[in-house]
């Protein structure tokens, strides 16, 4: 028997319904419906009772997942010892593009430091929507993301980061010294901006429509879909850009770009690590939180 489907019936008990089992474990409400009938015929015995309006154990159904609880431990454990026998461990980890640029590098280089020669690594830089959907296809063992908006993804455990700051930025040579400005004056100047579907600009179309605004108000748009690439154009004089604090740092600290700030702006963005729940407490996986822990002041990670 295939020990996912006493995983289905173990998360079934907990969540008391067929579509949060299904959202839970990724697969669809007909294949959880499948799974337990299966087990059900195996054992002989009706192990759900689906006569309420919340899905309950049976006392049979209890014991199953006792035992299914004892199986799945055990079989979690020998895949991990036979991981240990002289293979290298495997870490895939996905980021959005502002942490992987501004982060990233740094955490990598601790990490690599640590395990280089026990783990394999495999990185990806994707838009949120396409890290959640990987992550849900487990594809990857952990993300690191910025969002607006709270992020639940099934059989994954959240560590909250530290929230992103996003400032305009500008080049002294724009002539925008103040530190608050009113969008009036920012409307003087080119806007270089991200794709709709970035979370920086979503937080920038949501306050510009707050303030009666929108980004063609600006004297002109252009779109650009490298971080790096749009930071080199505001260096350059080229216009503003609305982006996070941490990516422009070192230029900020040197006078190369100045930050400005709107009232009445809201310019805070969640940032969270979302790790495979299975793989939480793996050694790999613990190493490389402590790597990205370091990379922010003691104390600011939950």
């Amino acid at each position: 028997m295939q020990t996912e489907y006493l995983k289905t019936l173990v998360v079934l008990g907990q969540v008391g319904s067929f579509s949060k089992t299904a959202t839970d474990l990724s697969i669809t409400q007909s294949a959880v419906s499948q799974r337990i009938k299966f087990l059900e015929d195996y054992y002989g015995r009706q192990l759900v009772d689906r006569g309420g309006k919340v899905l309950l154990l049976t006392e049979a159904g209890k014991l199953v997942v006792s035992r299914a609880e004892q199986i799945l431990l055990l079989e979690a454990q020998l895949a991990n010892e036979l991981k240990q026998q002289g293979e290298k461990l495997r870490l895939s980890i996905c980021c959005t593009p502002t942490f992987g640029v501004a982060f990233l590098p740094h955490v990598m280089e601790r990490f690599m430091l640590r395990e280089a020669d026990t783990v394999d690594l495999r990185f990806m830089f994707h838009s949120l929507d396409q890290t959640i959907k990987e992550l849900q296809e487990n594809e990857f063992d952990l993300a690191v993301i910025e969002h607006c908006e709270e992020i639940e993804v099934g059989g994954f455990h959240t560590v909250e980061l530290p929230r992103d700051e996003l400032v305009f930025v500008s080049s002294p040579s724009l002539g925008l010294q103040e530190r608050e400005v009113e969008l009036e004056r920012l409307f003087q100047h080119c806007l270089i901006a991200r794709k709709p579907d970035c979370t920086s600009r979503k937080m920038l179309d949501v306050n510009l429509s707050r303030h009666g605004h929108k980004v063609e108000d600006f004297k002109r748009v252009v779109i650009v879909d490298d971080l790096r690439l749009a930071l080199e154009t505001v260096l350059s004089g080229g216009g503003v850009s609305f982006v996070s604090r941490s990516l422009a740092a070192r230029e900020l600290e040197t006078g190369q770009l100045l930050e400005h700030s709107v009232p009445g702006f809201e310019q805070l963005r969640k940032r969270s690590v979302i790790v495979n729940a299975e793989r939480k407490d793996d050694q790999e996986v613990v190493s490389f939180l402590e790597c990205i822990s370091a990379s922010f002041p003691m104390g600011q990670v939950c």
